[in-house]
C-alpha cells in the first residue's frame, strides 16, 4: 500500500470516526416509537414501488397490511398481482378506473373515490392493521374528489401504532402538514421520453 493510500485511509477512517459520534448522538436522542404518516409524492418515477416496498418489508415483520389502489384498476399492476397471493395478510382493494385523462367522467371518479376511502377509513380504525397503503391518494386529494379536511381527520383519529403511506403527485400542503416524512421524487430522466412505452414489472 502507497504512502498515498495510507493518508487517504486514515482520513476516511476520521471522517467516519466523527459522523459515527453525530448519527450515535442523534439516535440516542429518538426515544419514541409512534405510528408514522409518509408521503410519496413529486414528478418522479417510484412513488408506488416506494410505498409496495414498505407493504413487503411490513409483511416481512409479521404485520398486516390494508392497500387501497385509488385512480388504477384499468389495467391490473403487478402489485396487485402478486399482494393478492397472501389474502390472509392483505387486504387489496381497487378503487378507480384508470388515469384521470383517460376516465373523463369527474362524477364517477369521485364515486370510485368515495368507495375506496370507505375501504381506507375502515383500514385506519382498524388496529390489527400495522400499514396502510394509500396508492394515488395524492392525486384524489389534488382533484378534490374527496374532502381534504375529513381525510386529514380520519388519517389523525388513527391508531396510534399504525403506519400510513400516501403516493401520488401533487400531494396537498395540508396533508404535508399532517405528515411525520414526506419524500418528493423528481424526474431528471425517463424511458418514455425516448418513445418507450411503459414496460410490465418495472411501470405496471
Amino acid at each position: 500500500m502507497s504512502d498515498e493510500d495510507t493518508d487517504i485511509n486514515a482520513r476516511h477512517k476520521a471522517r467516519m470516526q466523527r459522523r459515527k459520534a453525530v448519527v450515535d448522538e442523534k439516535m440516542r436522542a429518538a426515544r419514541r416509537d409512534a405510528g408514522l404518516l409518509i408521503v410519496a409524492t413529486g414528478n418522479g418515477k417510484g412513488k408506488s414501488s416506494s410505498g409496495f416496498g414498505m407493504v413487503a418489508r411490513a409483511l416481512g415483520h409479521g404485520m398486516k397490511v390494508g392497500v387501497v389502489q385509488f385512480i388504477k384498476g384499468a389495467i391490473q399492476t403487478g402489485e396487485e398481482r402478486f399482494f393478492r397471493r397472501f389474502p390472509d395478510e392483505v387486504e387489496f382493494h381497487i378503487a378507480g378506473e384508470g388515469y384521470t385523462w383517460e376516465t373523463q367522467d369527474r362524477e364517477r371518479d369521485m364515486r370510485k373515490a368515495e368507495a375506496g376511502w370507505a375501504h381506507a377509513r375502515r383500514m385506519l380504525a382498524d388496529p390489527a392493521l400495522g400499514l396502510v397503503l394509500l396508492d394515488e391518494l395524492n392525486i384524489v386529494l389534488k382533484y378534490r374528489y374527496l374532502d381534504l379536511r375529513q381525510a386529514v381527520v380520519d388519517l389523525r383519529a388513527r391508531p396510534a401504532m399504525q403506519h400510513v403511506v400516501i403516493t401520488g403527485r401533487g400531494a396537498p400542503p395540508e396533508l404535508i402538514d399532517a405528515s411525520d416524512t414526506v419524500t418528493e421524487m423528481n424526474l431528471r430522466k425517463h424511458a418514455f421520453q425516448q418513445g418507450i412505452r411503459a414496460q410490465k414489472g418495472v411501470e405496471w
